[in-house]
């Protein structure tokens, strides 16, 4: 692995590496690829007619390249752009050329098939290259237009240009580029305008410097403060445990020993949940101060070149049937819009079940995002998801100071109008074309068979196959499952949907857009759409291996520092989160800070939150929830933090380092068994550490890099470098090495969120919870009642999977810190507190049926250790309700759904886990659905939709058992000669208290009209009556009460 310290940009070292042989190639009618060489169209006579121009891809070779230049650079990355690269196992990677994504027309310059000018020379249907702006490049003089491949050719052979005859002359194009090897831009002249401004900026220091003593965020004590009530109730509780142990109930004692050992136990879980949060604390940012420290213009940084780190941003979709492709469309543009720096950002998204309509959605999206996102920076627009934002309720036109923003706005909704029509109109779009060109390739093969000879009654085999806009096959799944081209079973593709932009601002003008976007910066930040290799036989692990070929496409394209994970529901709802994140990622202290975890915060939720799908009493924490986190990607990769007193003296700290000094017992050649045996990607990694590093301009920054090296324009993509990330996407690379074990997502759970948290915590790292005072990011939630269930219940799976593993936080290393070590513990035991809640809900019934209760007599002692813990319950939860900012219908929601789950989904994990631990059975968990109900009108449809699940059995026994009960119970008090209405009051009292945690659970049941499914009071109606008879049978009602020596009867 070479060092970084003289590499200046992300891809210092691209250059070095052999790289992937690529063949450029264009995909017959038949779905066949021919290779666009000239060697091999030669030897192919029957495909010489159809394809008139060809070229090959030389490898960039000392002996063959024909120019480094910035045109053939920007060339080169434009003709990337424009090609869908393909590969995997045994094949060869492949480039695409597309001369067109969607059916609707490209105009942004960055994006994959734009619209340009056709190349001059005979029989060349290629396009001109083309600008930032989109404007044709000329090479020569004589303004003679040449496409890229043309003009490779002309240098390689003659030199000449094909128009003029005249020698290219190639120092005559070179873009100004000034030099960045020193980290910083050239001051301006005494006499440049910008120095009167820039040093009206400066002069809030005295110095004419950022003053380095700020701090980027201030962390606070809250005046919650939970350590007192926690040890008050703990204290009391004990005692209250203690007087229940020493007074059994004689008469009853298997009902007294249930409800002890179950109260013990909720003691246990109570102080495991509690104990992580006896000293809350609450984080304010300031981006103003990152700001200033990382792109104010100063005398080393006169233009205000950003030298923040690059974040690449990942959403994963799997099922455009069931994460409909215009939500995840609205995810990538609201991230398109993120603000900051625009050439930092690379935004990536996985589509893991390799469908066209993903792919044609989010080239559609890339689209309207070159009208979206100007339109957001030039208005200031708040949310950046256009759903979202024409949705809101309220004044547009509050707080935007410009005149046209009216116009603007009404004609951006048409255009947004007409974006999601094509959207929604793709389904039917892909299958009238592909059913058009399979019925053209039919007639073809009856043609060919009548010209044959051959029997034309036999059926013609023509594969059913799915068709892009440009005439030739889809690579990835088929709408007709086929051979290699099925879910489970297709090439690995990569389509830079959009380039990386250019370093600098580049402003709009009033004439080549819709709207008047002068002095607004037009670019896009890149955009790159990845469909992992899928072949039968190979263990693909869900959604984490899909974010880890991420990490590694990523590492090899754009190599950010730091990772941004969405779900594909999960929008970006404050602009500026990534600044709030990285205001904890570039401060003092913030080298071992692995991720930094935002709230989940949904939208779409009923106004009463049926099912606590809001989450907000103390539901996070430092525990990867699995969206909205921020990584370091050097902490992904497996390497503990660094150990800043352990670096040598004699080397500066701002220095970049070698894998011995992040891992000693890691060595140059076992980076293949590891990592696996991508050079790009091996090299790429101490890149990403030392610019993942804060600035070192502080004593106290011990282990930081030097300012200004960021600032650095990053190199342009070549052909190699995008083959090597089709390479590490395959299904076989991580064969043999340490991906999933150790290294990116950890493998072997439904919640690989929470086991890849769990590792870095416990390898050393440190982790952030960032509450943002406008909610970082918002998403959906399921809000029906049997989708709900089985989201819990995928939850609780991983929970057990987790406490039978050695990923048990009682097996962790020393470095995980005694809170955290309760946090996972916490994580791992939740699930199991079913086992003991079911039976507890039962209690009451079983104390009506039987004339007992749990203890013997009512004890003033009982009562007042009862009444004194009841108060401690209602101090905590007023300073949860304090602390967390929501309010007591929200609170009591949550203790409502804690029942209803911890006595189906939870109770059905443990069940579930256990399979799984002790015979091997695997557990499949279903999609959490995106999509509406069947009442469009009504955006709670879901929400009255009842689907039967076994699930729903146990809460249902529960209710009806307790009913039956209290019936039984009434029928005997009325009938009795003295009637023990106290008995009756006080068993009814906590039957009632087990009904109303089960109400919501009830509303769910009925549906909008009560359309509940007959299996549901047929299955739960027999149970509990067959439970009521063999009560009866087994201890048959005894009429005598029991009485209490103060004269009040109690059952």
């Amino acid at each position: 692995m070479k060092s970084p310290g003289s590499s200046n940009g992300s891809h210092g070292t691209r250059g070095s590496s052999t790289g992937q042989t690529v063949k450029f190639a264009r995909r017959t009618s038949s779905g066949r690829y021919v290779s666009l060489s000239r060697e091999d169209l030669d030897m192919s006579g029957e495909f010489s007619g159809d394809y008139m121009n060809y070229t090959v891809h030389i490898p960039p070779t000392p002996d063959n390249q024909p120019m480094d230049t910035s045109v053939a650079a920007k060339a080169e990355e434009q003709y990337v752009s424009n090609s869908l690269f393909t590969g995997g196992f045994n094949s060869v990677t492949r480039a695409h050329l597309m001369d067109k994504v969607i059916e609707s027309q490209v105009s942004h310059p960055q994006m994959a098939g734009s619209k340009g000018s056709s190349c001059a020379m005979p029989a060349c249907d290629g396009k001109v290259m083309t600008d930032e702006r989109g404007n044709d490049v000329i090479p020569c003089e004589c303004r003679f237009k040449i496409c890229r491949d043309c003009y490779m050719d002309a240098q390689k052979e003659t030199g000449l240009c094909p128009g003029c005859k005249e020698p290219y002359r190639v120092g005559d194009f070179d873009d100004d580029v000034p030099n960045y090897s020193s980290g910083a831009l050239s001051l301006p002249g005494p006499d440049d305008p910008k120095r009167d401004r820039n040093m009206s900026m400066m002069k809030r220091n005295q110095n004419g410097d950022f003053d380095h003593n700020k701090w980027l965020f201030e962390t606070q004590g809250t005046s919650a403060d939970m350590v007192t009530p926690i040890g008050h109730k703990t204290t009391f509780l004990g005692f209250f445990l203690a007087w229940r142990v020493r007074h059994p109930n004689n008469d009853a004692v298997w009902l007294w020993l249930m409800s002890v050992v179950c109260e013990i136990w909720f003691a246990f879980s109570w102080i495991l949940d509690q104990l992580p949060k006896v000293h809350p604390i609450n984080r304010t940012t300031d981006l103003e101060v990152l700001r200033d420290k990382f792109e104010m213009p100063s005398p080393s940084n006169p233009t205000g070149r950003s030298d923040l780190p690059g974040v690449d941003l990942f959403v994963s979709t799997a099922d455009p049937e069931k994460e409909p492709p215009l939500v995840t469309a609205n995810t990538i543009l609201s991230i398109l819009a993120v603000e900051y720096p625009v050439e930092k950002l690379a935004c990536y998204v996985s589509d893991d079940g390799g469908a066209l309509l993903t792919f044609e959605a989010m080239a559609e999206a890339a689209s309207f995002a070159d009208l979206w996102v100007p339109f957001c920076r030039k208005h200031d627009i708040e949310p950046r998801n256009p759903e979202t934002y024409f949705s809101l309720k309220g004044d547009p036109t509050k707080n935007k100071s410009r005149l046209d923003f009216v116009k603007d706005r009404r004609r951006v909704k048409r255009e947004y109008d007409e974006f999601k029509v094509r959207i929604n109109g793709l389904p039917d779009s892909i299958r009238r074309r592909s059913e058009a060109f399979n019925a053209r390739e039919e007639m073809k093969m009856l043609k060919h068979m009548r010209e044959s000879g051959a029997d034309t009654l036999e059926p013609i085999k023509v594969p059913k196959a799915t068709w892009m806009a440009d005439g030739t096959h889809w690579p990835g799944t088929w709408a007709v499952s086929s051979r290699e081209h099925a879910k489970g079973d297709h090439a690995g593709i990569l389509q830079v949907m959009l380039k990386p932009p250019s370093s600098d601002p580049l402003m709009g003008s009033s004439e080549d857009k819709l709207l008047d976007f002068t002095d607004v910066d037009i670019r896009l930040p890149m955009f790159v759409y990845v469909s992992r290799e899928k072949r039968p036989g190979y263990d693909h692990n869900k959604k984490a291996g899909a974010m880890n070929a991420l990490v590694r496409a990523s590492a090899v394209l754009s190599n950010g520092p730091f990772i941004l994970n969405l779900d594909c529901d999960h929008y970006i709802y404050n602009c500026k989160a990534i600044r709030e994140g990285m205001c904890f990622m570039m401060d003092r202290g913030g080298e071992d800070i692995c991720y930094i975890q935002f709230p989940q915060r949904f939208e779409g939720i009923d106004p009463s939150d049926r099912y606590a799908n809001h989450n907000t009493v103390f539901l996070m924490g430092p525990v990867y929830v699995g969206t909205g986190c921020m990584f370091r990607r050097f902490a992904l990769y497996g390497f503990d933090p660094p150990k800043v007193d352990n670096i040598s003296e004699k080397s500066s700290e701002t220095q970049a380092l070698k894998t011995t000094d992040f891992d000693p017992d890691l060595d140059v050649n076992l980076l293949p068994k590891r990592f696996g045996n991508s050079t790009l990607l091996a090299e790429s990694i101490p890149i990403a550490e030392f610019q993942g590093r804060p600035i070192a301009d502080h004593p106290a920054i011990k282990y930081g890099r030097p300012p200004g090296i960021l600032r650095v324009p990053r190199e342009p993509l070549d052909a190699t470098t995008v083959a090597e990330a089709v390479s590490v996407i395959s299904c076989w690379y991580e064969d043999k090495t340490e991906w999933g074990d150790r290294v990116g997502w950890i493998y072997g759970s439904v919640t690989e969120d929470v086991v890849t948290g769990y590792r870095m915590h416990n390898r050393g790292w440190r982790s952030v919870y960032c509450v943002t005072k406008r909610d970082a990011f918002r998403g959906s939630a399921p809000i029906n009642l049997t989708d709900r269930l089985h989201q819990v219940l995928r939850w609780a799976t991983g929970s057990v999977e987790i406490f039978f593993s050695r990923n048990n936080a009682l097996l962790a290393s020393k470095k995980l810190k005694v809170l955290q070590r309760l946090a996972y513990l916490n994580v791992g035991v939740y699930p199991f507190t079913s086992m003991f809640l079911i039976v507890y809900c039962f209690l009451p019934a079983l104390s009506l049926f039987s004339g007992h209760f749990i203890v013997q007599t009512l004890d003033v002692s009982f009562l007042g250790l009862l009444l004194t813990i009841s108060i401690c319950l209602v101090a905590l939860a007023i300073l949860e309700v304090k602390w967390s900012g929501v309010g007591l219908e929200e609170w009591w929601r949550n203790e409502q759904f804690w029942l209803i789950s911890g006595t189906s989904a939870h109770l059905a994990a443990v069940v579930q886990g256990l399979l799984k631990v002790v015979a091997g059975i695997e557990i499949s968990f279903t999609l959490t659905s995106k999509s509406g109900g069947d009442d469009d009108d009504d955006i709670y449809a879901d929400l009255y939709l009842v689907k039967w699940t076994s699930l729903m059995i146990p809460p249902i026994v529960i209710g009806m058992v307790n009913i039956i009960a209290m019936v039984v119970a009434f029928s005997r008090t009325i009938y009795e000669t003295v009637p023990q209405w106290s008995k009756f009051i006080g068993g009814a009292f906590f039957s009632f208290w087990v009904l109303a945690h089960l109400y919501p659970f009830a509303k769910g049941l009925m549906g909008r009209r009560g359309k509940t499914p007959t299996i549901v009071f047929v299955w739960s109606g027999l149970i509990a009556i067959t439970l009521s008879l063999l009560w009866v049978a087994v201890n048959p009602n005894n009429s005598e009460a029991t009485s209490v020596p103060s004269g009040f009867t109690f059952p």
